[in-house]
């Protein structure tokens, strides 16, 4: 018994000491020092001359956390670049100019250059889902009309840091305004090796003098010179940017794939005029089915929505006005819809998830379609059911516009 008890203390004290060796050898092995990082928050990728031209936005910290009226004047980022066969081999090449290493953990953003992204994204992408330090918790967005180098050197006002004000405003305007979405990396490289699914991605553009946008003077006055804006939606076939989607169409593709959160539809009165419906909360589905052999497909939409905007005369306190512009919303809502649909048939691209639908409805038809979605896609009939329901006309009744002398 003695012994017994005996061999189980040493078995005991030896796991004791390995845990504590394992947690010793293991806590810290890949710790890093503030003070030896650049903090990448903002990337960009184009294409120049067969090579990958690399542009990182890098956060100066002490600029940052520089407290009111102590402002070394410094511009709060700095961008380096730099060119290679690879995308990796041209953030190495950046080590001879970066006086730290660059630390990707915090990306916000990433853009991609419009001509790379026509020549393909997909060889681009592995490297931020191979890297370990990396997250994928970051935004892809495309520069439409420039170069992702352009993009990201412009300083803009409000918050400091460009890169945030890319992240943010991209999260807002998707909740509110509807034509742009925020695509992370993990769903962008689902949504290109998914043969029931295409890739989107918004667009970014520098309105105003590109040249003024990279100079601190862009941050000093109330009416700055150059302003970042998010424009349009980039329609991929496989990794390749095949088209653009305008803003209706841009809402649109936001009614079907169930990305609506808020927007605001513009609709004519009977008698002229105009006025805003704030749509306040959507649901959308898609349904595949085969009949008779053949592929259709169904998208059914619930909205909620306020009155928020009257610009003509309107009688809103009777059941029939309402009732006439729900009619219209909806109308509106399968309009932007259809133009959504109609230009990704054109580019042969299915952004919207119908071979999705398709292969859960029939998976024995989708084995058959699969490999020719692209040409069923665009002869696809597609049927739209929209329910709106007008939950609130604001804090009046009546609009004083009815009031007026004639």
């Amino acid at each position: 018994m003695k012994g017994g008890g005996l061999a189980v203390t040493k078995t005991t004290a030896l796991l004791l000491l390995l845990m504590f060796l394992t947690s010793i050898i293991t806590g810290c092995w890949n710790r890093r020092e503030l003070n030896d990082l650049a903090i990448v928050a903002a990337l960009g990728i184009d294409r120049v001359d067969d090579q990958f031209l690399v542009t990182v936005q890098v956060v100066d910290t002490s600029e940052v956390a520089t407290g009111k009226g102590t402002s070394s004047g410094r511009s709060p980022i700095t961008t380096f670049h730099a060119k290679g066969d690879t995308v990796f081999g041209a953030i190495r090449k950046m080590t001879t100019v970066t006086p730290r290493k660059l630390y990707f953990a915090h990306l916000r953003i990433m853009v991609i250059g419009e001509q790379l992204a026509r020549q393909g994204i997909a060889k681009t992408l592995d490297l931020m889902s191979r890297d370990q330090e990396g997250r994928t918790d970051f935004y892809i967005v495309v520069a439409k009309g420039t170069t992702a180098h352009n993009i990201v050197n412009v300083l803009t006002p409000i918050e400091k840091i460009p890169a945030t004000k890319m992240f943010t405003s991209l999260e807002v305007s998707e909740k509110a305004w509807a034509p742009t979405v925020s695509v992370q990396l993990d769903e962008l490289i689902t949504n290109i090796v998914n043969p029931g699914i295409q890739a989107a991605l918004t667009g970014i553009v520098i309105q105003g003098d590109e040249a003024e946008g990279k100079k601190k003077t862009n941050l000093e006055s109330p009416d700055t010179k150059a302003q970042l804006q998010y424009k349009g939606i980039a329609v991929f076939r496989e990794d390749k940017l095949v088209g653009w989607l305008n803003e209706p169409e841009s809402k649109g593709f936001s009614n079907i794939t169930d990305r609506l959160n808020s927007t605001v539809i513009e609709a004519s009165c009977p008698e002229g005029g105009r006025l805003g419906i704030e749509i306040i909360r959507a649901k959308a589905s898609i349904k595949g089915k085969v009949r008779n052999g053949e592929p259709e497909a169904e998208v059914t939409m619930y909205m909620d929505a306020n009155v928020a905007d009257v610009e003509c005369k309107l009688e809103l306190t009777k059941t029939k006005t309402i009732a006439e512009l729900e009619k219209r919303t909806a109308q509106m809502v399968i309009g932007h819809s259809e133009q959504a649909l109609q230009k990704a048939k054109k580019l042969r691209s299915d952004i919207f998830g119908f071979g999705v639908a398709m292969h859960r409805a029939n998976p024995g038809y989708w084995k058959t379609a699969k490999d020719d979605w692209d040409h069923i896609f665009a002869e696809l009939p597609v049927r739209y059911k929209v329910h709106v329901k007008i939950r609130q006309i604001g804090t009046v009744g009546e609009s004083f516009l009815n009031d007026l002398k004639e």
